[in-house]
């Protein structure tokens, strides 16, 4: 996955805005004013940083040497993967499934509208589902 890849499929999340808070290298993507994804386009290697279940990300981290705590983040919540040599599947779903977390913890009111999410097309709410095999 390309950095512009990368980019691209961040903002393809329904509702989602890139933001520079930190410097203009460093990308955060949010939904409804929260952070969901954290990447330093130009950074090689490209990595980027994504929220998710504890328990998940623990198995996570153990399972794949890619994933690891996140980098300057609660590592309890946040993990950074290396994207060169991870499966581009594996990055869209951490990526989707962070930005489904912090949906699903945003006021109504700032929820993208319904026809809009994801998970309101698809027929229901993708859990966090992954599988170590």
């Amino acid at each position: 996955m390309t950095p512009d890849e990368l980019r691209a499929w961040c903002l393809a999340q329904p509702g989602a805005e890139e933001t520079f808070p930190f410097s203009e290298g460093v990308s955060v993507f949010k939904v409804g004013g929260k952070m969901f994804a954290l990447t330093a386009l130009r950074r090689e290697p490209l990595e980027v940083s994504v929220k998710c279940e504890p328990e998940i990300a623990e198995d996570l981290r153990a399972a794949n040497p890619a994933i690891r705590p996140g980098y300057h983040l609660d590592k309890r919540h946040w993990i950074t993967i290396t994207v060169e040599g991870s499966p581009d599947q594996t990055v869209k779903d951490l990526i989707e499934d962070s930005y489904d977390l912090v949906v699903s913890k945003l006021p109504r009111a700032k929820q993208p509208r319904e026809g809009e999410a994801r998970y309101g097309q698809s027929g229901g709410r993708r859990s966090s589902g992954w599988r170590l095999t």
